[in-house]
């Protein structure tokens, strides 16, 4: 009998082990110090059991404490997050936090407990590596870290430190360092190397990036494991260095080209008795350095259509791709970015998507649903064929930084999908944005679908973000917000925002090469939001929310008054009014250096931050300026100067728009101007190579630009509003 009594105690001993093991005590205090620092004694913390499974979380007041209970650290976090909100009228977020803790913390007068119905939240889309993080170091990562779990985030995508894990595979296959400075991008364009589209560009990355950034990699996941997250971390798909087809002729590989003005890359065929060897030695070598949850990342055909529509083609690679990684891992999970469905859907029809998920067993792949907001591609594919799968919100392209977004999809339709019965295996929701950190309001949004069920009453809850954001209730600001909503935020047909004309090459169109400058909305009716927002001033204590949101509103109302002015410019000049076109030219160069102070007073508005950062990850001048390059060649270009990517990822940034956009119109304007005075045709193909060199000397130049920001936000918005308002 006491035999029994002590196998039963050990039993239940191993069996509650596990379940405290999720909630690490050491990194949750840490947190809790990190967020409310001095006050982190006023709280406390337990473990509270899933329900049913799902994630949960408790708030309630107890012997003077705030306690928080959770399932894991991200409940937790999600719970402390919930408090502020609701409790101390507190928001933080990418641009602009409000913590505001009264001496005495507010009672929880009711328990509550709060549950998701959403397994999995997922996070971060390839190119956000490249459009926000790229350049993060360590701090950085924390602090992204801590803002996931406070929002519920639990399944983010970790890219970081692959170079390091490929280096190792390839160098055991007998790969030179020169033949591997062939493969590897530079740091701005990793996206597309790990999706297959380019080799070399940004390149040659230096050893000290592979090291440190493995390093950091390791940093990344111990501190999203310790907060219960589950990252997903890279697999194989096919993608090799150009000397492959070289040093194994006897294996199949297949040119492939992104059709984006790179060379070709080169792919390694499923059918190929390699891959299956290669694949599972990088996930040998991934986990012997950043361990696994057992999620693995891996889209074959990224943006590039597969060389036959054969279902039985598709269907022996899913097997081959699936098996590269089950070798290794037999628990292994494919996540699947669905993004291709949309973006070549002409070719994905139900066949070949059908084809491509039915090879793999339904427990060991999820869909990524990577556009649901505007394009959802679950509802025509039966839901992914029984797979599951993740709704997810995109909206940002390029880390452009226009205010757009689609408010009420995001409010109503994760809620509606999961109460549809044809949604099939829904299994969670997330953010897969291009860029980050920007359109705040709208993120938040969305993530507030994470601990409810029901859809969200947008002009309620555009009231409750404003009083937490700017600590107070206002009339006036209540009113701009549902201005914003009803223009700015209700959404459109563009794949992101729209841009001001300003970032685009100069041009006497209004639709301009590579910008999308056409509104879904009338630009005036957005006015009025800039008249409240300017007259709350007096009354609303300027906290860095209401300073970002009043700078990027002024910004947005200025840049959409680029294009009519620009227009006043195009018809001075085929009028051959020479007055007026050096009225208007004079005005719209005018324009462009108030947006640039504007945008100065704001730290996630400079360009100066974004080159400062990158070159801190160097250790000789060599790299620094390297990574220089890459930051700016980014954000302009996109490649070389011929690059038919340019302007893709454009950024109102001060600095950008002084350094970079307005000498290219200055030099366009001199040109129409000689035009009018001589009544010789301007030679606009000779300009378009005189830009292109200007714009090339620009990304390789050394140009100092201002890191930190300058100048008092609240006035010099009160001045540009003084100056430009009877002209709008």
């Amino acid at each position: 009998m006491q035999l029994k009594k002590i196998i039963v105690a050990l039993l239940v001993s191993s069996l509650s082990v596990p379940a405290m093991a999720q909630l690490n005590k050491t990194a949750t205090e840490a947190f809790l110090k990190r967020i409310v620092k001095d006050r982190a004694t006023a709280f406390t913390f337990e473990y509270l059991a899933a329900d049913s499974g799902r994630d949960v979380f408790e708030i309630e007041s107890k012997a003077g404490h705030i306690v928080l209970r959770g399932n894991n650290g991200v409940s937790i976090a999600s719970a402390l997050n919930y408090y502020l909100k609701n409790y101390c009228n507190s928001s933080i977020t990418w641009n602009g936090s409000n913590l505001q803790l009264p001496a005495k913390l507010p009672v929880v007068t009711q328990k509550e407990h709060h549950a998701t119905p959403y397994k999995y939240r997922y996070y971060i889309n390839y190119c956000t590596f490249n459009y926000s993080m790229c350049w993060w170091n360590w701090e950085r990562w924390q602090q992204e870290i801590d803002w996931m779990a406070m929002n519920g985030i639990n399944m983010p995508l970790a890219l970081t430190g692959e170079e390091a894990i490929w280096q190792e595979v390839y160098k055991e296959m007998g790969f030179t360092d020169a033949e591997l400075d062939k493969f590897f991008s530079g740091p701005a364009y990793f996206s597309w190397l790990w999706m297959g589209n380019i080799d070399a560009w940004g390149g040659p990355l230096p050893q000290h990036w592979k090291d440190s950034h493995k390093a950091l990699q390791q940093k990344i996941l111990a501190a999203e494991r310790n907060m219960g997250m589950t990252p997903v971390l890279p697999a194989f798909t096919g993608h090799v260095p150009p000397a492959f087809k070289d040093k194994f002729p006897g294996e199949t590989v297949k040119k492939t080209n992104w059709d984006a003005g790179f060379p070709d890359v080169y792919i390694l065929d499923p059918g190929s008795p390699m891959f299956d060897k290669i694949g599972k030695r990088f996930i040998e070598v991934q986990t012997k350095a950043f361990g696994t949850d057992h999620f693995y990342s891996a889209d074959t055909f990224n943006e590039n259509v597969p060389p036959t529509n054969d279902s039985s083609f598709l269907d022996a690679m899913s097997k081959k791709v699936f098996a590269s990684m089950a070798s290794a891992d037999p628990k292994a999970v494919w996540v699947m970015q669905g993004w291709m469905f949309h973006y070549n859907a002409s070719y994905w029809q139900p066949t070949q998507i059908g084809a491509l998920l039915k090879a793999v067993p339904d427990d060991h792949m999820i869909v990524l649903d990577l556009y649901s907001e505007s394009h959802p591609v679950w509802y025509n594919t039966n839901a992914y064929y029984g797979k599951p799968w993740i709704w997810n919100m995109l909206h940002n392209f390029g880390g452009n930084t226009g205010m757009w977004g689609g408010m009420d999809s995001v409010a109503h339709n994760p809620a509606a999908a999961l109460h549809n019965p044809a949604s099939g295996k829904m299994a969670g929701i997330g953010l897969t944005p291009e860029g980050i950190e920007q359109n705040p309001a709208l993120y938040h949004l969305m993530l507030d679908n994470v601990w409810r069920d029901q859809p969200l009453n947008v002009n309620d809850w555009l009231k409750t973000y404003a009083r937490r954001r700017y600590n107070t209730h206002n009339e006036l600001i209540d009113q701009a917000w549902q201005i914003l909503y009803h223009t700015v935020y209700s959404g459109g047909p563009t794949e992101g925002a729209p841009e001001s004309i300003i970032v685009a090459r100069p041009t006497l169109d209004i639709a301009a090469d590579r910008v999308k400058t056409k509104l879904n909305y009338d630009p005036a009716k957005l006015i009025p939001a800039w008249d409240l927002f300017v007259k709350a001033i007096p009354q609303v204590k300027p906290t860095a929310g209401f300073r970002y949101d009043l700078v990027d509103l002024t910004r947005q109302v200025l840049g959409n008054y680029a294009s009519p002015l620009q227009q006043k410019v195009a018809r001075a000049y085929q009028e051959k009014d020479l007055a007026a076109f050096r009225q208007y030219s004079k005005e719209f160069l005018a324009l462009l250096d108030d947006m640039d102070t504007l945008l100065g007073t704001q730290e996630g508005f400079l360009l100066g931050k974004w080159v400062s950062d990158a070159r801190s990850n160097g250790i000789t001048e060599g790299e620094r300026n390297l990574y220089e390059f890459n930051a700016k060649d980014l954000v302009t270009l996109w490649g070389d100067k011929d690059s038919p990517l340019h302007e893709y990822s454009n950024r109102q940034w001060n600095g950008l728009i002084k350094g970079f956009y307005k000498p290219r119109w200055e030099q366009f304007f001199k040109l129409l101007a000689t035009s009018l005075q001589t009544g010789k045709t301007a030679d606009l193909a000779a300009f378009e190579t005189q830009v292109r060199a200007f714009e090339w000397k620009w990304v390789n130049s050394h140009d100092k630009y201002a890191a930190q920001p300058k100048g008092d936000a609240v006035k010099t918005v009160a001045r540009l509003y003084e100056k430009y308002r009877k002209m709008i």
